[in-house]
């Protein structure tokens, strides 16, 4: 069993129960770490508090608003974790957003003040607070992003959110090159299909999900809970020595041609 008891883990994109960021949350609550929930909005305070009382953390953890998209934010949220967390141990980023044009529209016609909106929330926002994160990770660390085989090859209604997710590993790697002399390890999980909040934006997601039941070797998709597992393994020390690496967790269809 992992034990992550007296290790700070803060937690970005925890949107309900049903998020991959819950999952992670969730094991890494369960293996004894103390959370810092962060929420983008005042309208989401409420559902961050549930999350936190619903994980068992009522009293150790903190809900901290941070929009990724603000530098004075980010800046401000860092600050009040480091007024009660001198030292953290995890960071996990599960953050991503495009406008909806650009991921329904035929790719040719993503717009420029698209483009830069979507590489901006789901990959410049992780070297931001992997900035703000790292001097507080005075005893190393890991930090954690996801991203998806769309990156790689091309999906239907994907588009500008696969080039945003290849930026995200590209990042992952420099980050990976720059911290890693202060011990602190960079990676992501590329997980699988699931039906998440974030995953209703995608047109005729059902299509893929049934294709990853085909043709995956397990022939199923993969759970929350999975990619949970995956996420504690590589915040926790068994993990000391990955770093820079993608690791996917979609039950092998990655590996598959026709």
């Amino acid at each position: 069993m992992i034990d992550m008891k007296g290790k700070v883990a803060v937690v970005l994109g925890v949107a309900n129960n049903r998020s991959i960021a819950y999952a992670i949350a969730e094991k890494l609550a369960g293996a004894g770490a103390t959370l810092v929930i962060c929420y983008q909005s005042e309208r989401l305070k409420k559902a961050a508090e549930d999350l936190i009382e619903e994980l068992g953390q009522t009293g150790r953890a903190r809900a901290i608003q941070l929009d990724v998209s603000s530098d004075e934010q980010i800046d401000a949220a860092f600050a009040e974790i480091a007024a009660n967390f001198p030292t953290i141990h995890t960071l996990v980023h599960s953050v991503a957003f495009a406008p909806a044009d650009a991921i329904k529209n035929d790719f040719l016609l993503t717009k420029r003040e698209d483009f830069r909106i979507a590489h901006d929330v789901s990959v410049y926002s992780f070297i931001a607070v992997a900035r703000a994160a790292a001097p507080l990770m005075s005893d190393g660390g890991s930090m954690l992003t996801l991203t998806y085989y769309g990156s790689e090859k091309v999906f239907p209604n994907y588009n500008v959110m696969g080039v945003a997710k290849a930026a995200l590993e590209a990042t992952v790697r420099y980050l990976a090159a720059s911290l890693g002399p202060k011990n602190i390890r960079v990676n992501a999980i590329s997980a699988g299909p699931i039906k998440t909040l974030a995953a209703r934006g995608i047109g005729d997601f059902s299509t893929i999900l049934d294709t990853v039941t085909q043709r995956a070797p397990l022939h199923r998709n993969v759970e929350q809970a999975e990619v949970g597992k995956a996420g504690i393994f590589l915040c926790s020390d068994l993990a000391s020595a990955i770093t820079g690496e993608v690791m996917f967790v979609d039950c092998g269809f990655n590996i598959t041609g026709i």
